[in-house]
């Protein structure tokens, strides 16, 4: 059996059973073994943008004997897919703003997906945004603290697009930054996030106190108040 990190084994609990998926930026190919020897998933494609991370999960692939069950794709996003070949889209272990590219860029796709397992490790509350913009309903949410980093994670299905999901709000604007259903289920991996956020930022905000006054500074002091403005919001779910 192939061992997985944490990080990996929580977002490949996300699929659901019995789908087909495209593993996207797939690397060593590990979630769609790992899936595939679990028995949850029938069939993978394994993609990535690059020919070496393609051939080392070509080798992972046919040392598990799985070459009848996952193929290998080289493709620039979901490039190399078409609209409804998989049900499920795994996209993990990239910045945010690579994660919104693909999204964009493959729409077609990605919307014709029953599901996206997105685990964006950066802009995480613009990727949220994008997604509400863009007609993406957020159907699930985890989160794992793994080597001393936050991961947050989603199963994501498109929906079209709804007109309230534009209208800011403060409910929004928390939902985005934390995760609405993280914060409903008062996932402990985020308590320690919003604990940890608010140490930091208190200590910030003394030390900017202690600051000469000038506009540069103002601005800063404004900022950090309002991140934990938010936090403290957050915080609230869990009292």
């Amino acid at each position: 059996m192939v061992k997985i990190s944490n990080r990996l084994m929580t977002a490949a609990a996300l699929v659901t059973q019995g789908y087909t998926l495209a593993d996207v930026g797939t690397d060593h190919g590990y979630i769609p073994i790992y899936l595939l020897q679990q028995k949850k998933i029938p069939a993978a494609i394994a993609m990535d943008i690059n020919e070496g991370p393609l051939e080392r999960a070509k080798k992972h692939i046919a040392l598990y004997g799985l070459q009848a069950y996952i193929q290998t794709r080289l493709s620039d996003g979901v490039a190399a897919l078409k609209p409804g070949e998989v049900e499920a889209v795994l996209i993990a272990g990239m910045g945010g703003g690579l994660v919104m590219h693909i999204l964009k860029d493959g729409e077609k796709v990605c919307q014709s997906a029953k599901e996206l397992i997105l685990q964006p490790q950066s802009e995480i509350e613009h990727v949220r945004e994008f997604l509400r913009e863009k007609g993406y309903t957020i159907l699930a949410e985890d989160m794992v603290y793994e080597d001393g980093k936050f991961y947050p994670m989603m199963k994501v299905q498109y929906q079209g697009e709804n007109e309230n999901a534009q209208k800011a709000s403060e409910v929004l604007k928390l939902s985005d930054l934390y995760g609405g259903l993280l914060l409903q289920n008062r996932h402990p991996v985020l308590k320690t996030f919003l604990e940890k956020e608010r140490l930091i930022y208190t200590g910030i905000k003394e030390n900017l106190e202690k600051q000469p006054v000038s506009e540069k500074i103002r601005m800063r002091l404004a900022e950090v108040e309002d991140i934990l403005h938010y936090n403290e919001l957050a915080l609230q779910f869990y009292q």
